[in-house]
């Protein structure tokens, strides 16, 4: 192991805490499951400083993370949509979302030419509003004082972000895609 690895491990730490999250949340363990949770949150800050300070940045490091980061936040919302904590609907818009992108960026990396993606920052805000939603709505469960003006507005927040992020994905990289045009394989 070489320092430069520590952020990788440290994506790889947080991928990992996916599921005692899942497991925390579906045993009704909200407290533990925020704890981890918050954890999780900022070992990503962490990793991501020591990348950008140190110049420890590497295409693992660049897949691991987001991914580590996706996944926690995704499994977080299906299983808090399974409780009846965050509505259904948008637990769907927010996984549609997803796969949409991640399915527009595997067929622009292999029909294209190699992905170079970076967040935009309605997705950068999105994530923030759905990083605060969950810790909100989990905080409530807990049972910790979060008013539910505030859960609503970050509910319909959250599915704004989602749907104009998503779009905004769909039309910049199906405009990138139509000037490079499809690579003859």
């Amino acid at each position: 192991m070489r320092l430069k690895d520590i952020p990788n491990i440290i994506s790889a730490l947080r991928l990992a805490a996916v599921i005692p999250v899942v497991w925390l949340l579906l045993s009704y363990e909200f407290g533990w499951a925020l704890a981890l949770f918050a954890f999780a949150g900022v070992s990503d800050g962490v990793d991501g400083f020591l990348a950008k300070q140190y110049g420890w940045q590497s295409r693992l490091g660049g897949i691991l993370d987001p991914l580590a980061d996706k996944a926690l936040l995704v499994i977080c919302f299906l299983v808090l949509g399974s409780l009846g904590l965050i509505p259904v609907w948008l637990v769907l818009a927010v996984v549609f979302r997803d796969l949409v992108i991640v399915g527009g960026a595997l067929l622009y990396n292999y029909r294209v030419e190699i992905l170079e993606a970076s967040p935009t920052r309605i997705s950068k805000l999105n994530t923030l509003v759905q990083l605060v939603l969950v810790v909100g709505v989990i905080m409530q469960a807990v049972p910790m004082p979060v008013p539910g003006w505030l859960i609503e507005a970050l509910i319909w927040s959250c599915l704004a972000t989602t749907l104009v992020s998503g779009v905004q994905y769909v039309l910049v990289w199906s405009a990138k895609a139509r000037r490079h045009g499809w690579r003859d394989e």
